[in-house]
């Protein structure tokens, strides 16, 4: 740690951004007069000056100072209630201090700290929260305080003042020596200059930002990206932008690859001319050590720049090659541990190499340097290759944090932290971020420069398919989602949730995407004959400000979710075994029987292949989710023994009274009304029996079956969640084209109230006829009010179908008013999060996660899925 010792020939002070300056002289040294001076000149705030003097009067409602001028048997007691006073002043102003390091602020303590142990509690807090401590001495002549103690309101007296003085001289001679960051001797304040500057590790977003991942040498790949970026080359051999965008590095721009040299000068030419910035790093560090003469051991391809640097100097001379290095290793040194970039001073980005823990952002320290340089962890695995921990998971505070260091085959972003190091230098990817738009753009690297045969990606590949860890689930957790935010889920619903997993669904690799449960409309029908109403469904979406609308007829099949490759040997690098697909449930459990779900697998394959699907959308997978129909494929069972036996239960037995009923008013009694309330119940059996008839058909084989997809959920590194209603509706109508086993799904679009009441016809023409209803979503699949998440899609449901879902005689008035009464609200919830699960797993997959990382989305969707909920709804 730096210690420089300033006289008062010495003219400037600068403040530092953050941290304790710990004020060091005996009373009427001028402490106080100083920060005054200081305030006054606006250098410093009045609530940057934490003063003794003020925590003993807030505490005690007196200075105490009087008290030498009492008699001496009360100046006594006066004074060992000062002293008492004192201890608990100093306590709470530590507390303070404390937490304004932890802020990131800076505090000034004006006090006379003539004592070491009192200066060192002020080292410690500031190594606690990583902000560096200075001392700034104030060395005044005993006789220039003893005058000014004589002007005092309240003299301390001169035998007080010389026994400060004696203090603070043998205070001298160990003051430097303690480990403050600098330690300032000031004989004459008047004549120092000082002065603060910004954060160095803050920069203002100006027109954007481009952060490039760990480019370990690969030169063309860089200059490739940042042709794809947009980036032109002007006369100086600068890249710069049309826009004025910034370029930064998160570091490790050498090593492993094969032009580590040419890639460093090209960033310090860019930083030098004050266009790009780069970051320090674990690879970066070494090297400036080595340039400096240190004794390092260069390995993991820091070797090849000792060996291109030998190269330079047989090609320039030995002169030109010193001077090349010495330029490097200032360059490297200079290098910041991270930076902040953000607008009207609120952070918006943190740019660091390896990682970064909220309680650092903004500050500097050995420990913070060393954080971000290697980030967070534990010791070495068995080949020597480092125990990365999962930093990342803590982060709270709300920035995005961009980092490298720790290779990935893709992009991952986790609770608002973006990895982006895609392990170029090993034949994976070059990656660029881009804020504010949050989009990436990656170039292919050209060759697997390292040749590791136990390179990160390699590792991370091999472990993908490894079995996640029950353990970490079974007692309860947390997901974070970037739609929902953190989504919790009890120990109980995860119970079940894994003995459904463990025994029911199909592998976990293939178990990728949860349809979200959908709630009717919040709100009841107001009309007396209908439990549920369109008018319902729309009012909800206009209070929640959407414009336009999709109304979709809802089949009555069974969900589906169709997981569909371009051949076997696509599935490899998605489920870690060649397969043309799979077919499941909402809940998880395989649509089909096996010999059937490969034969549906084949025609489909066939049919897109034949129809150049995958090809023309450059995908090597698609990911629907769809309806099947008929109902009684999957309904079969329930069927035959809930509703076929109650329909032919309730049909005979209410046949029987009112055949009897109607014997008894020929008999004479007065039965006319029993007979009309027969009657209609009757005409429920007959309703309620033609309701489940109207979905089930006889099929054989594959002939009869039908898949109507709503949703395209993916394909190879895309997803389309963002894209809107009607693009999945035309998208699915192209399906519908290609193979004779896809079916169109009948859809109106809503924009005004004319278009509102036509759909009401619609629908009501439709579930008269025994239809199930319709589907009314917002325009878009993700949709939000303000900050609040709008239901992804609410169902109505047609007055004949609801005698299946709420029984024979729900019209009965008595039944609708209780039915009315229904709440939805958890349901709705549950739609919400469930919908940001179901998203964040496909988005995980899509990336090619490992699998515990999709697994504990799906496992979190189907334990809501056990959340008890009325089921009818």
């Amino acid at each position: 740690m730096t210690i420089e010792e300033q006289t008062e020939r010495q003219r400037t002070i600068l403040f530092p951004h953050a941290g304790i300056i710990v004020l060091v002289g005996p009373s009427n040294s001028g402490k106080t007069t100083l920060l005054r001076r200081l305030v006054d000149e606006g250098t410093l705030l009045q609530t940057e000056i934490i003063s003794s003097d003020d925590f003993r009067s807030m505490l005690g409602d007196t200075d105490f100072m009087e008290w030498k001028n009492r008699p001496r048997e009360e100046a006594d007691i006066i004074f060992n209630d000062y002293q008492l006073l004192s201890s608990l002043a100093f306590e709470a102003m530590n507390s303070v201090i404390a937490m304004r390091c932890r802020l990131g602020k800076l505090t000034v303590v004006d006090a006379t700290h003539l004592q070491e142990e009192y200066r060192k509690q002020y080292l410690d807090i500031a190594d606690k929260h990583n902000v560096p401590c200075m001392a700034w001495v104030l060395d005044v002549p005993e006789e220039t305080l003893l005058q000014r103690d004589v002007q005092r309101e309240h003299p301390r007296g001169r035998q007080r003042v010389k026994q400060q003085y004696g203090q603070f001289k043998r205070s001298l001679r160990s003051v430097k020596d303690e480990g403050f960051a600098s330690t300032y001797f000031l004989k004459n304040t008047e004549s120092v200059l000082f002065e603060r500057k910004q954060n160095p590790l803050w920069v203002e977003i100006d027109k954007g930002l481009d952060i490039i991942g760990d480019i370990h040498g690969c030169y063309e790949e860089m200059i490739e990206l940042l042709e794809r970026l947009e980036y032109k080359e002007d006369e100086q051999g600068l890249y710069r932008h049309p826009e004025g965008r910034q370029l930064i590095s998160v570091g490790d721009v050498m090593s492993r690859g094969p032009e580590s040299l040419k890639t460093m000068k090209f960033w310090k030419k860019h930083v030098d001319a004050g266009i790009a910035r780069m970051i320090d790093s674990n690879h970066g560090w070494k090297i400036a050590r080595y340039l400096d003469g240190r004794k390092v051991t260069l390995s993991h391809g820091d070797e090849n720049i000792s060996t291109e640097l030998e190269a330079f100097a047989l090609e320039a001379g030995d002169e030109e090659a010193n001077r090349l290095r010495d330029e490097l290793k200032q360059f490297l040194l200079s290098a910041p541990s991270h930076l902040l970039f953000g607008l009207n001073g609120v952070r918006r980005v943190v740019v660091t190499h390896a990682g970064m823990r909220d309680e650092f952002i903004g500050k500097q320290s050995k420990r913070i340097q060393d954080f971000c340089r290697y980030g967070d962890t534990d010791g070495m695995d068995g080949k020597g290759a480092p125990v990365r921990k999962e930093w990342y998971v803590e982060h709270e505070s709300g920035e995005i944090i961009v980092w490298g260091h720790d290779p990935r085959p893709f992009p991952t972003v986790v609770k608002n932290t973006v990895n982006i190091d895609q392990g170029a230098v090993f034949g994976g990817s070059l990656t660029a971020y881009r804020y504010p738009e949050g989009k990436f753009v990656s170039v292919k690297a050209k060759l697997d420069y390292a040749g590791d045969p136990d390179s990160p990606l390699i590792r991370w590949e091999r472990g993908r398919f490894s079995p996640p860890n029950l353990r970490k689930f079974v007692e309860g957790y947390s997901v974070q989602t970037d739609l929902y935010g953190e989504i919790t889920v009890r120990g109980e619903f995860v119970k079940a949730a894994i003995d459904t997993v463990s025994h029911f669904t199909v592998p976990l690799e293939e178990l990728v995407y949860i349809p979200p449960t959908m709630s009717p409309p919040p709100s009841v029908s107001i009309d007396e004959n209908y439990l549920e109403h369109p008018r319902e469904a729309f009012a909800y979406f206009r209070a929640q400000g959407v414009k336009t609308m999709i109304a979709e007829k809802k089949h009555m099949g069974s969900r589906a979710i169709l997981l569909l490759f371009r051949d076997e040997e696509a599935a490899l690098s998605y489920v870690g075994r060649p397969s043309l697909g799979t077919i499941y449930t909402r809940t998880g459990r395989a649509f089909f029987d096996r010999d059937t779900e490969s034969e549906m697998l084949r025609r489909l394959n066939a049919d897109l292949v034949r129809a150049n699907y995958f090809t023309k959308n450059n995908t090597d997978l698609l990911l629907l989710d769809a309806e099947i129909v008929p109902w009684n494929l999957k309904a079969r069972e329930l069927i035959s023994s809930q509703y076929a036996h109650v329909a032919e239960a309730a049909l005979l037995d209410r046949e029987h009274l009112l055949e009897k009923l109607r014997e008894a008013e020929k008999s004479g009694r007065d039965v006319a009304s029993w007979i009309l309330e027969m009657e209609e119940k009757l005409q429920n059996v007959h309703l309620f029996k033609e309701a489940f008839q109207k979905y089930c058909w006889d099929v054989s084989g594959l002939d009869g079956i039908k898949i109507a997809p709503f949703h395209t959920l993916a394909h190879s590194g895309q997803t389309f969640f963002e894209h809107s209603h009607l693009w999945h509706m035309e998208h699915n109508r192209e399906l519908a084209e290609l193979s004779p086993l896809f079916m169109e799904t009948e859809y109106r679009t809503v924009c005004n109230e004319a278009d509102e009441e036509q759909i009401i016809r619609w629908w009501e023409e439709m579930t008269e006829d025994g239809h199930e209803g319709i589907v009314i979503k917002p325009e878009t699949f993700i949709t939000r009010n303000g900050d609040k998440l709008v239901q992804p899609a609410l169902k109505v449901r047609g007055r004949k179908y609801l005698h299946i879902i709420y029984g024979i005689d729900y019209l009965q008035p008595d039944n609708l008013v209780r039915l009315k009464q229904r709440k939805t609200s958890k349901k709705e919830r549950n739609a919400l999060m469930e919908c940001a699960l179901s998203r964040e797993s496909v988005e995980r997959f899509i990336r090619r996660e490992p699998i515990e990382r999709v697994h504990e989305c799906m496992l979190a969707a189907l334990s809501l899925e056990s959340d008890p909920v009325d089921p009818r709804l």
